[in-house]
């Protein structure tokens, strides 16, 4: 993984909201990792980590209150001028959670797909707009019959394939999927997440894939990092955590998945994490170490010793 091409990196990223403030929020406090060219990387833990504002700030819908986003070498955040800024929103896109509230009521559905055409000037004329409109609709398993409906004429999946289909008028390479699956059904889930697996294949797409549940992004994902409360605990292949997940939290986000077997769900005891248990003494270390090549965990010193000790391999 290593020798491939870094799309993203990531380096000391911080969001406060609030900062000196009483009420001063953490949302994202230091965090460190890398996006590899053609990879999905998944961003999974339970609301009000920091997972979404993760994915928020990289794209900068928020300005980062420290850290660098370096997308191809070049830092994302600070000055750039309207030519360079018009490139970078060209070449990242995002998906959001709730597809109508992400969709304009007014607008039909081919002048909200061709939004980011008109923006950049992708389209000569109007009939090759609308030929690209067409296409889009067709990529996402829509028709063109659609191009001139209203989003409130259609199902919450039908809605999400729009909003892909609009995030890709612009012929990105990065898209930040910000939780597309969480509001569906679980049938359409698995249709929009085939959907997404096939797009990658076909265009060559890079993903950050952010959600709170760890079946499903354990299907689309090549590597999952884990947050909590604004930190990254755990970052490894997406089979390998699975197989030997190290940090408690991380053990405890896995034991809440639900087994398809009654009875192993009635006598299978779950994890609970526990943060006192990390109170750290003074001047004690504490960051993402790697317990064993490409599985990094945030630990001190000595806990990483206990990891590699009792690692299963």
């Amino acid at each position: 993984m290593e020798n491939r091409e870094k799309l993203l990196e990531i380096k000391n990223l911080k969001q406060y909201f609030n900062m000196g403030q009483p009420n001063e929020v953490r949302a994202i406090d230091g965090i460190t990792f890398d996006i590899f060219k053609g990879e999905t990387l998944g961003l999974v833990g339970e609301s009000g980590c920091g997972k979404s504002t993760t994915g928020r700030t990289i794209i900068r819908l928020y300005e980062a209150t420290d850290g660098d986003v370096l997308y191809k070498g070049e830092n994302v955040h600070g000055k750039k001028n309207k030519k360079d800024l018009k490139k970078f929103n060209r070449s990242m896109q995002m998906i959001f959670q709730d597809p109508y509230a992400s969709l304009n009521p007014r607008m039909k559905v081919s002048d909200v797909i061709a939004e980011g055409i008109d923006i950049h000037g992708l389209a000569k004329s109007n009939k090759e707009r609308m030929e690209m409109v067409y296409e889009l609709l067709e990529t996402v398993g829509l028709n063109r019959e659609h191009a001139n409906r209203y989003p409130h004429e259609f199902s919450g999946g039908q809605r999400q394939r729009i909003g892909i289909a609009r995030a890709l008028a612009v012929q990105p390479e990065f898209i930040i999927a910000d939780e597309p699956i969480s509001a569906l059904d679980v049938s359409i889930q698995a249709q929009v997440v085939n959907l997404m697996r096939k797009l990658q294949r076909e265009k060559g797409l890079t993903y950050l894939f952010i959600a709170h549940d760890l079946s499903m992004v354990k299907y689309i994902s090549d590597r999952i990092g884990v947050m909590y409360f604004g930190k990254l605990v755990e970052l490894t292949t997406a089979e390998e955590l699975y197989k030997n997940p190290l940090h408690p939290y991380t053990q405890s986000l896995l034991s809440a998945i639900p087994l398809p077997d009654p009875e192993s769900e009635r006598t299978r005891r779950r994890k609970t994490y526990d943060p006192n248990v990390h109170q750290y003494a003074d001047g004690e270390e504490v960051k993402m170490r790697e317990v064993v090549p490409g599985h990094y965990v945030y630990c001190s010193e000595k806990e990483l010793k206990q990891y590699q000790q009792s690692y299963v391999k």
